[in-house]
């Protein structure tokens, strides 16, 4: 063990290694990138979080840099949970409930507690955290708050920042502070803190308010936005409040240790209603229609018609109930969960009556094993995810793109015209009621021509996004893949401002260095994997 790691295994409750077996199995995450850590820790309690932040931000004074990651369960498909100094792994120990209030349905909970764990829990007392992602049986409620997750519920209740109400961070320096709305006395008081929160406090509030007008420009009109930091939203009529700039920050700014978050009435019956569309016309204008209803749709998801054509040559039988002969260039499903019964039929009802407009054939279900059926074709993703074809695989690289809703139909054909330029195999699917999709090419990361590729489409991809009036990302965050083009979505300006607020939480670049902002494309390739395994990590100490 090297001198470092001998020194934090004993100052630390938790486990520290550095053997070459773990760093090289946290050398990797979801993404396509790779790189080695030098030492794993698994922190026992928020004190050894506190401790190795200190140590970090010594060495760093003496011109020695030990960066610090924090990573969940490596679901992370952006490069944003491996780091070449100590990666901080949480699932082992800080992964409890803290506290559930079932009457206001407020929870508290630490970081490495897995969302479905989390979830299974809340439904028991008949609430959720309904902005889960899709990887929530192994990801992590504290990878939900570093990329602001969201998932095919948002387009009714919103992402992961809507649902934090406080959080609990440990600083660069090793401080740990407790985030949440201020008055301008309490924010009086802590702009007259003579610690590093102190200065954080005026370092943004004066930051903020001699940039209005640029502040305001990194609000983008789409439905979610995971690209760089937040800062539209720390100064708002609730008050002064940093949890939203810390939500979605990627473990670049603090190191969250426990968060407090709300949740919603959990209703286990549920109405769906799908269709089959011919054209992008037909499909635009039906999701324009649905936007409009009383009460917004708990999910509006789509799949292409090389989405089915994939999964029925992957897996001819697992569909074969459920599709018609002749696939339809799209499909669209609408759900509905309101615990109400009428209601929820009506809003049913007017779902049908646009489909009727806008789709070759559509179907209304209230009968839950048949919904079921149904939803295997949303679900037959992770059919498409996990297929192999000799080194060829799926490759999360332009995921997440989001433009506004209106937009969607371009953002669709301008998806097919690039990749057929490329002579590139995918399948489009994703939150259509949000204009987010996910595509993942399929391509072979040992070959020089394919690795070639993957620039070049991202020079194509983000470029058509942004000029949609799109956001690079929408739920799975920016990491070190899409931090490439904050500053073509925000413009200089407001990029420079948040490399500024990074420097202002983070003077030494301790935290995850190189994700969010200052990343630069020859890293990037430098980092590319060789080959790709998808999966994700629970590598735990034995007891």
């Amino acid at each position: 063990m090297n001198k470092i790691a001998h020194y934090l295994q004993n100052h630390l409750r938790g486990e520290v290694m550095d053997s070459k077996d773990a760093r090289s199995y946290f050398s990797n995450d979801n993404s396509i990138l790779t790189i080695t850590p030098s030492i794993i820790a698994y922190p026992k309690n928020e004190n050894d979080v506190r401790k190795a932040a200190r140590f970090s931000w010594q060495l760093a004074e003496r011109g020695r840099l030990l960066p610090i990651t924090s990573r969940g369960s490596g679901s992370d498909q952006t490069g944003a949970a491996i780091g070449s100094g100590l990666v901080m792994i949480f699932p082992a120990h800080m992964n409890k409930i803290i506290e559930l209030d079932t009457k206001s349905g407020i929870v508290t909970v630490e970081p490495g507690i897995i969302f479905g764990k989390l979830q299974q829990a809340l439904k028991t007392h008949g609430l959720f955290l309904p902005s889960y992602p899709s990887s929530l049986e192994y990801s992590t409620i504290g990878g939900a708050v570093a990329n602001n997750a969201g998932g095919e519920k948002s387009v009714k209740y919103g992402d992961t920042r809507n649902y934090v109400k406080s959080l609990r961070v440990v600083l660069s320096n090793g401080e740990v502070i407790d985030t949440k709305p201020l008055n301008k006395r309490e924010l009086k008081n802590k702009l007259g803190l003579t610690t590093f929160e102190g200065e954080i406090y005026r370092g943004l509030d004066a930051l903020l308010e001699e940039n209005k007008d640029l502040v305001k420009t990194t609000d983008l009109a789409v439905a979610r936005n995971g690209a760089g930091y937040d800062l539209s939203d720390i100064v708002s009529k609730k008050g002064f409040d940093l949890t939203p700039l810390f939500v979605g920050s990627q473990g670049t700014l603090g190191i969250v240790t426990e968060a407090v978050l709300s949740t919603e009435d959990y209703s286990i019956d549920t109405s769906l209603v799908f269709g089959f569309f011919d054209g992008l016309s037909e499909l635009q204008q039906a999701i324009n229609e649905l936007k409009k209803l009383s009460e917004s749709p708990s999910e509006i998801e789509l799949v292409d018609e090389q989405f089915l054509t994939m999964v029925n040559k992957i897996n001819p039988n697992l569909l074969k109930d459920v599709l018609p002969e002749v696939l339809p260039k799209f499909i669209l499903f609408v759900e509905f969960d309101n615990s109400n019964e009428r209601l929820r039929r009506k809003l049913c009802k007017k779902a049908s009556k646009i489909f009727s407009s806008y789709a070759s054939s559509n179907q209304m279900e209230h009968d839950e094993d048949k919904i079921q059926n149904i939803r295997k074709i949303r679900n037959a993703s992770s059919v498409i995810l996990n297929h192999v074809d000799g080194n060829t695989r799926p490759l999360p690289l332009l995921e997440d793109g989001i433009v506004p809703v209106e937009k969607l139909s371009e953002y669709i054909d301008g998806l097919y015209q690039i990749f057929d330029k490329n002579h590139v195999n995918i399948a489009i699917w994703g939150h259509a009621g949000e204009g987010n999709l996910h595509i993942q090419p399929f391509l072979d990361l040992s070959v020089v021509g394919d690795r070639q590729k993957i620039f070049k489409m991202m020079e194509e991809y983000y470029p058509m996004v942004i000029g949609l009036g799109g956001s690079t990302s929408s739920s799975y965050n920016d990491g070190r893949l899409r931090s490439l083009y904050l500053e073509k979505l925000y413009g200089k300006d407001a990029y420079d401002l948040m490399v500024k607020v990074k420097y202002i939480l983070d003077p030494h670049n301790i935290l995850n260095p190189g994700v969010k902002v200052n990343s630069s494309v020859e890293d990037v390739k430098n980092m590319l994997r060789q080959d790709y395994v998808r999966g994700f990590n629970n590598f735990l100490p034995k007891s």
